[in-house]
């Protein structure tokens, strides 16, 4: 029994569509977390300090030539990221505050490689470019969050793989310094004070008139 003519003209579209939905991304099993190393201000009031994700990006649809991006976004609008589908889509730090999410620090996996020893990345500082004027800049961040991050890696096509989400990363609360004022003085205080600068009065009187009854 054969297909109604209506039904054989939607099975091209059916199957575009079924392959363009169908795809998704290769999972990588790794968590982004604030880095182990022993270094001062690895969180502040608009950076944090991730560990380098050494070795985690060899799975068989990665290339060297794919780029690994990391996707920072509030930790309320994680869930509703897309990835961008080509270079046109990415979303900068600069629509951050718009869209809840960007990517920034591109990389390669040889960069994320452990073999390189200290020439690689050896942590990841997010929001430590201050003055930066291109597109992917790596924006100090706009206030405590908390925020989320993963990698994503692209090609050409578009998204590869991707790690997982990382748990809540908060920042410090900025410091907030009032104006230095001279510490009040009590009454007693006061009281003190006069006592003593009428005694030292008094004292140079008498030196003045002894000197006088001297000479």
């Amino acid at each position: 029994m054969g297909f109604p003519q209506g039904r054989l003209l939607l099975l091209p579209l059916l199957l575009l569509t079924g392959i363009q939905t169908g795809t998704s991304l290769e999972p990588i099993n790794y968590t982004p977390a604030i880095t182990r190393e022993p270094l001062e201000g690895s969180i502040t009031s608009s950076t944090f300090t991730l560990d380098q994700p050494n070795d985690q990006f060899n799975g068989s649809g990665i290339s060297d030539l794919d780029d690994i991006w990391l996707v920072v976004a509030f930790s309320n609008a994680s869930q509703s990221f897309e990835p961008p589908q080509s270079a046109q889509d990415i979303p900068y730090a600069a629509t951050f505050l718009d869209k809840k999410y960007y990517l920034t620090i591109r990389a390669s996996r040889d960069l994320y490689s452990s073999k390189r020893g200290s020439q690689g990345i050896s942590v990841l500082r997010v929001g430590n470019e201050t003055n930066c004027t291109r597109s992917d800049c790596n924006k100090p961040l706009p206030g405590p969050g908390p925020y989320r991050v993963k990698f994503l890696v692209m090609n050409t096509n578009g998204p590869v793989a991707g790690t997982n989400w990382s748990e809540d990363i908060t920042l410090r609360k900025p410091v907030e310094f009032s104006e230095s004022r001279p510490p009040s003085k009590s009454a007693g205080t006061i009281v003190i004070i006069a006592i003593l600068s009428i005694l030292l009065s008094l004292l140079f009187l008498a030196l003045v008139a002894l000197l006088v009854y001297t000479w």
